[in-house]
């Protein structure tokens, strides 16, 4: 039977009998202005729970996070906290799903729209790094995206859109933004109402595809977006669905009748707003339209498919999680 090498032939830093230490990876966007010390805080816990000192990446503007998880990837690290808005989000997102390492958030942007829906404190920043450390662990689904037939796919973890959301997001003032928050993709909103739907086909698990004439087609992972509103009424994050919406108000009114529906979280008969449930999801448009994945504008295209990746994203969470997005019971 080997024995155990004696202390001074020891090769690793962990003594014998014990734990290796675990370290963590900030990625973080500068230019997000916060009265918190986030590096700061995420040093301070992490020395408090004996993770070795984090490694902290900054974004830039020709990289918003993508070649920053990699980096982190390659370093072996047991946790990413992704530290920005919504698109920093997502980008460290799209490299970490599928790797089985921890994800965790800390929300400074506008929106925060994964947060919202994880109960995720969006104006606490020292909250939302201690979740990180100390939270409770979940698996989410990530749902894939391929614009135009690309041969390389995105995803999204709240919400993608083609038509009139993406249009707001594309036409939301940066200015407003620091000014008002997310009060400016009201601005947006009510600046992109005029408009004529489009020729759209759609084609949901596979099936027989079926037309509309739309202003918008939304996919939803999860519901929320700010003031609480939920978009995608009754949505879950890790139910391995997403959740298709199409809007077509008709006439002058139109619009009324969409907001009646989505106040009455989705209920009732009338055609201005549609909801459908799947796995996989093919839309197709006669005119280029705008597309948004989690906020982030894309440019124009004519063609999105969806597909439902389920269990792809280990993510932290506040202890006592308690938000209906996610099914699983919280832990005690």
């Amino acid at each position: 039977m080997p024995t155990e090498a004696p202390p001074e032939a020891r090769t690793d830093a962990t003594p014998a009998g014990s734990s290796p230490r675990r370290r963590a990876a900030l990625i973080i966007n500068p230019i997000k202005a916060t009265d918190v010390d986030v590096v700061g805080a995420v040093r301070r816990i992490a020395e408090e729970d004996g993770w070795d000192e984090p490694l902290v990446i900054e974004t830039t503007a020709d990289d918003p996070g993508h070649g920053q998880a990699r980096e982190a990837l390659d370093a072996g690290v047991d946790l990413v906290i992704a530290a920005g808005g919504d698109g920093t989000v997502r980008c460290v997102a799209e490299e970490l799903a599928e790797t089985g390492t921890m994800m965790a958030l800390v929300p400074l942007g506008t929106g925060n729209l994964l947060a919202r829906n994880l109960d995720i404190a969006v104006d606490n920043p020292d909250a939302a790094v201690e979740a990180a450390f100390r939270g409770t662990e979940r698996t989410i689904d990530v749902v894939h995206v391929t614009v135009d037939r690309a041969q390389d796919a995105h995803v999204f973890l709240v919400m993608a859109g083609i038509g009139y959301d993406a249009a707001i997001m594309s036409d939301t003032r940066d200015d407003l933004k620091d000014k008002v928050g997310w009060l400016a993709y009201v601005d947006a909103g009510l600046r992109n109402l005029p408009g004529k739907p489009t020729r759209t086909t759609l084609s949901v698990d596979g099936g027989k595809p079926f037309e509309r004439r739309l202003r918008s087609v939304m996919g939803g992972n999860c519901g929320k977006i700010m003031g609480g509103l939920e978009i995608f009424p009754g949505a879950k994050i890790d139910d391995g669905l997403m959740d298709l919406m199409t809007v077509a108000p008709k006439g002058a009114l139109g619009w009324l009748a969409v907001a009646g529906k989505l106040f009455a979280r989705g209920k009732g008969k009338d055609p201005s707003l549609e909801y459908f449930q799947c796995r996989t999801a093919e839309v197709t448009l006669r005119e280029p339209l705008e597309v948004q994945l989690d906020g982030d504008p894309l440019g124009q295209a004519t063609h999105m498919a969806f597909e439902v990746k389920p269990d792809s994203l280990r993510l932290r969470m506040p202890l006592g999680y308690k938000d209906p997005a996610v099914v699983s019971e919280p832990l005690p």
